[in-house]
Order: C-alpha cells, then structure tokens, then sequence
C-alpha cells in the first residue's frame, strides 16, 4: 500500500508548535528534519561518542505526516491550512508551504531485519527468532536475541568485548549489575554462562518490553533477572532500588562520556573483589576511562580491543 506525504516547511524555532498544532486537528507522528545541532543530552541517549560534523543550521525545519491513500486528506488539508493559517496570525513559522508525494508502505520497526542473521561471538550463537537453529548448531551454547526497538544484537564489537570478559569472570555465585541493559544480551550471556542473578538498569523504557521477550525466547525466569528504568547515576533512589556492595560483576557497555561520571558513582554498589567491564569506548578514550577507574580508586585488569573499539576491566580490591 502506498502513503501519502505532506511536507510542512517551517522554522526550527517554531517546529514544536507546529507539530502541536498538526496534532490538534488529528495530525500525529510527525517526521522532523532540520539541521540543528545535536544536544549534549541527545548525544547522551546515542551509542555514538564522535558526532560526525554535520551541515550548518540554516534554521528551515520539514515536517513529514503521512494518510493512507483512501484518507479523506482534501478535508484533512483544509484543517492544517486553516491551523497553520490561524498559527502564522500570531507566530513567525516561516513559509508554511506543504508539499504532497507519495511513498511505499513500510515496517519501520521490523525492515532492519533483513540485515540481521544468526552469527557466531567465538563458540557462542547468537540467532533471532526469525531464524531457525541449524542441526549442527543445536549442542552450541545459542542466544536467542530480538533487539527490537532496544540496543544490543552482539553483533557490535563493544558488545562482543563485554562478552568474552564475562566467560573469564562470570561463576556460579555472579551477581551481575548491567549498566545501560538494552535488549539484555549481556545479562542473558552470563546467566547462560552460570551466573546466579541479573539487574538490569536503563534509561530507555523499551528496554523492559526487549528484555522480557528476549528473557522468554531464552527460557530466563523473571526472578533471575530484574530491570529497571532510570538513570543509576544521579538518582538516588535508582541507587537505593540497585543496593549497595551487592554486585560480583558491574557491565557497562555505554559511551566513554557517560562511563566517566559513573564510575565513581557505580563503585558503592560493588563488593570488594568485583570487577568493573566497562566498553562502548573509542580507542582515542582509552586513556581518560583508565585514568577514571584508577580514580575511582579501582585497580586495573586488562585492556582488550577490537579494531577501533576498547574494553577497560578492573577490579574493587
């Protein structure tokens, strides 16, 4: 099926009530393009850690909404016209001008599939449930794992990294703390490696809907690994829910910036001994995490890399 698209230009600046004033007239999931920078907390919510440089802002924003075909978008129109009209009678929202195309219809949240098949972390078989086991495979250690609208396939060399640490530290007794949790992978890897019990911690909700379907496909029970929303790093009460000097292993696969601020914080909720993985950290950081974790007066183990990407390990001793 085919979609309409209407394209609104505006004003960065009036963006927000524009899009406010589309939704009021029954205009919802609207598409933004514009060239603004990103925020210091956007880039805090994105696995990326060098922002490549984009165009200069030249302040025009695009709005996208689409109707299906067989919607009644004459009449649609006439009440965004009138909106935006009404909206321009009092605001500087820039031209205004909406222009109709046409695209394909598509799955937005599902299309990325294709690109995503059973592969191989060293012995370990990470396959989707869109995929069948292979008879060859079937005495493999397999993770079934949907990342869904939630970081984390295994197949990024930051995640691989935290992988083959857990297989040398994880033991039957590991109660294993996952800072920045995603779809679970990592939880879900050491409790098949034998660990006891996972927490998971993370700031975006889909991570809980991820989680539980993937905690299903591997046959986790709930009581083994817990999760949570939050951000373990400012608020106490996150903190407080986590506990203290409970954890046998700390996981941190998030962004060299964001691992600097929680080191000193993610200490208090270790047990002397524990070991501290951290990764999602770009060669050029290597030396300011290193030098946090010996600040955090933690000692250092090994670091591992993996083409551009590293894995600093440590230990509260």
């Amino acid at each position: 099926m085919k979609w309409n698209r209407f394209t609104v230009k505006t004003k960065t600046e009036a963006e927000d009530m524009v899009i406010c004033t589309l939704a009021e007239v029954g205009v919802e999931g609207v598409e933004i393009q514009d060239k603004q920078p990103l925020t210091d907390e956007d880039k805090a919510q994105m696995f990326v850690d060098i922002m490549p440089e984009g165009p200069e802002d030249d302040g025009i924003a695009y709005l996208n909404f689409y109707l299906e075909e067989d919607a009644d978008k004459d009449a649609i129109l006439a009440d965004v016209r009138a909106a935006l009209d009404e909206l321009k009678s009092y605001m500087d929202i820039g031209e205004a001008t909406i222009e109709e195309s046409q695209t394909e219809d598509k799955d937005w949240i599902n299309n990325w599939k294709e690109y995503f098949h059973q592969f191989y972390v060293d012995d370990i078989l990470i396959v989707p449930s869109w995929e069948e086991v292979k008879e060859e495979d079937q005495d493999k250690m397999i993770l079934h794992i949907d990342p869904g609208t939630a970081f984390g396939t295994g197949m990024h060399e930051t995640t691989q990294l935290v992988i083959r640490q857990l297989k040398k530290y994880v033991t039957e007794d590991t109660e294993l703390l996952d800072v920045g949790t995603g779809s679970g992978i990592l939880g879900i890897v050491a409790l098949k490696l034998g660990a006891k019990h996972v927490v998971g911690t993370d700031l975006d909700p889909c991570a809980v809907p991820a989680v539980a379907e993937n905690k299903e496909a591997n046959q986790i029970p709930d009581k083994d690994f817990d999760m949570m929303i939050g951000n373990i790093i400012d608020d106490k009460a996150v903190q407080d829910e986590v506990g203290y000097e409970k954890y046998d292993i700390v996981a941190a696969n998030i962004l060299a910036d964001v691992l600097l601020p929680l080191t000193p914080v993610i200490v208090r909720q270790m047990k002397q001994g524990a070991y501290y993985i951290t990764s999602g950290i770009l060669d050029v950081k290597e030396d300011v995490v290193v030098d946090a974790v010996k600040k955090a007066g933690l000692t250092l183990v090994e670091v591992t890399r993996q083409g551009e990407w590293v894995s600093v390990t440590a230990r509260k001793d």
